[in-house]
This record gives C-alpha cells, sequence and structure tokens, in this order.
C-alpha cells in the first residue's frame, strides 16, 4: 500500500480529529490533539509529519527541539483503520531525521504506563526504557508552613538536585521549561530561569535536602468549572522531613498563584511514592513511561 509523507497543514485539522477524537474510547480523558492542533502545526522549532494512505490521513505525530542536542517526540496518532501498515515507522523515520538534522543526538518520548500498544510500538521504531514517574499533588494551601527552612536560590536547588538520589533514577530529567510536557535535561541555567520567572524551593535546613521549581501554570475544565492547575518540574528530596517541608512549600507557593490543583513529577521508585502517601498527599494512580532513542545511528528496527 502506498504511503506518502508530507507536513501537516492548518486544512488537515478535521480529517486529523476525527481519527483521533476516540484515541483512549475507555479512559475518562479525551486526547487532546483535536484541540490544540492549530496552534500545534503552525508553532516555531518544530515539525509535524502526516502520512496519508491512498489520499486518506492515516497517522501523524510531532517532534520538537528542545535544546543543542535533545528532541521531544510527541502526539504520535494512526488511524486504527491504516494500522500494521506501517504509518508509525514512516512517521518516526521522518522524525528522526528532522532532529538528527537540526544536531539533536537523541530523541525520547512519553508513553502512558497502561498504554500497551503504543509501548510496544515505540520499542519497535527504535526507543529504548528511560525512566518512569508519577505525579505528587499536594493541594494548595496559603497557610502551610513547611517545618524545615526553605530558600529561594537557584544554586541550593541545583546542588540539592545534583546530590540527590531522584536525579540519578529520572537520569537527569525533569519537565521542560519551554514545552508542555516534554522532558529534558534539568540545567543550572534552567532553575535560574525558574527563579525569575516562576519560583525554585529548595529545603536547606542541616544541609541541601530537596528541591522543586515550577514551571507553568494553566486553566482547563474540570468537573466543578475551570481549574487553575501549577505544575512543578520535578520533586527530589532525601528523607521523609524532608519531603514534608518541600510538599509544604509547594502547597503554600500554589496557592499564591490562586492554584486550585496541582502536579509535581516525581520518580517512580517504592520510597518517593510511599513517602507522599505517608504524607497523606495525593499521588496519581499510574505512572508515566520515558523512553529514548539513540540518533548517533540509524537504530529503527526492522
Amino acid at each position: 500500500m502506498e504511503l506518502t509523507l508530507r507536513e501537516a497543514r492548518p486544512d488537515d485539522h478535521e480529517a486529523v480529529a476525527a481519527f483521533t477524537r476516540e484515541t483512549w474510547p475507555d479512559r475518562e480523558f479525551d486526547d487532546y490533539l483535536p484541540d490544540v492542533y492549530p496552534d500545534w502545526v503552525e508553532g516555531e522549532d518544530r515539525y509535524t509529519p502526516l502520512v496519508e494512505v491512498e489520499g486518506d490521513v492515516a497517522g501523524i505525530a510531532q517532534c520538537v527541539v528542545l535544546s543543542e542536542d535533545e528532541a521531544w517526540c510527541q502526539g504520535m496518532r494512526v488511524d486504527p483503520e491504516h494500522r500494521g501498515e506501517g504509518v508509525a515507522r514512516e512517521l518516526t523515520g521522518a522524525l528522526f531525521e528532522w532532529a538528527r538534522e537540526r544536531g539533536a543526538l537523541v530523541a525520547r518520548n512519553m508513553v502512558f504506563s497502561w498504554n500497551a500498544p503504543s509501548l510496544g510500538l515505540s520499542r519497535t521504531v527504535g526507543f529504548d526504557p528511560t525512566t518512569e514517574f508519577r505525579w505528587a499533588q499536594p493541594a494548595p494551601d496559603a497557610g502551610a508552613e513547611p517545618d524545615l527552612a526553605v530558600t529561594d536560590d537557584p544554586n541550593a536547588a541545583w546542588r540539592a538536585w545534583t546530590a540527590s538520589d531522584a536525579r540519578g533514577r529520572l537520569e537527569g530529567l525533569a519537565l521542560d521549561l519551554e514545552e508542555s510536557w516534554a522532558l529534558s535535561e534539568l540545567t543550572r541555567a534552567d532553575l535560574r530561569r525558574a527563579a525569575d520567572e516562576t519560583s525554585v524551593l529548595a529545603v536547606c535546613d542541616d544541609g541541601l535536602r530537596a528541591m522543586s521549581y515550577r514551571v507553568r501554570d494553566y486553566e482547563r475544565e474540570g468537573e466543578e468549572g475551570a481549574e487553575r492547575w501549577a505544575v512543578y518540574g520535578v520533586g527530589a528530596w532525601n528523607d521523609l522531613p524532608a519531603a514534608r517541608a518541600l510538599l509544604a512549600a509547594v502547597a503554600r507557593d500554589a496557592a499564591a498563584i490562586d492554584a486550585d490543583r496541582t502536579r509535581v513529577l516525581i520518580p517512580e521508585t517504592p520510597r518517593f511514592v510511599s513517602d507522599v502517601a505517608a504524607l497523606r498527599t495525593r499521588v496519581s494512580e499510574e505512572p508515566d513511561f520515558v523512553l529514548s532513542a539513540d540518533l548517533t545511528a540509524d537504530r529503527t528496527r526492522r
């Protein structure tokens, strides 16, 4: 069957939405792609290839450059009627080539842990397992009082990060400051930028013991109307008291921007997840997986 690869255009919106509205029919949430598509295809520093099969739109994906050598692949969708026809392989090959041409040495993606078909597809087209994480969700609380000292010094946060077990567990990755829901290697410069633009938190009582930083905030419709979310790029701590102080600092910081809910990325390990649970803080029910492809060689599996 003949496949045609081309860049997605604004007028492809309805054709793409037609097969992505029911991407996860058994889940309580809808695919975001139909809503973001107009902005998606017009953004800068990104590539959005589309595959047609005999004139019909059959699949779409996107690649974004995050740093000098990191790329992020997202939004891989294939029309169920065209699965098994090589659409995903065609798209992935195009994403990898585009990223290589811009100097990327690694491309990553994220897949829900429950999405076995997409996990299998990612492995087939060249991605390998890298790390996994969950979301801690402390409730915003203007009255929260950390019982350990907390500073907004980005250098202190950096030192806490570099010494943390979380950094190793996450392979140095945290939420990117630019691209929503993408992970990139956290740098000292990122924390300095966050200190200027959002907020940085470091627990520094009897040593540097925990850190986090706010990536962004946004509004979305919830069950009771619009909700403001505050999103934190990572939560790292050395012990349970430090975790308690950090999550209290996050709760207070989120309340300061009138957030209704929070997300804090944490490593998917028994210790980090159980620490959050021990503090009676909400944690997401299932982890998310991050996978990586080495772009220094053509590793697309046959």
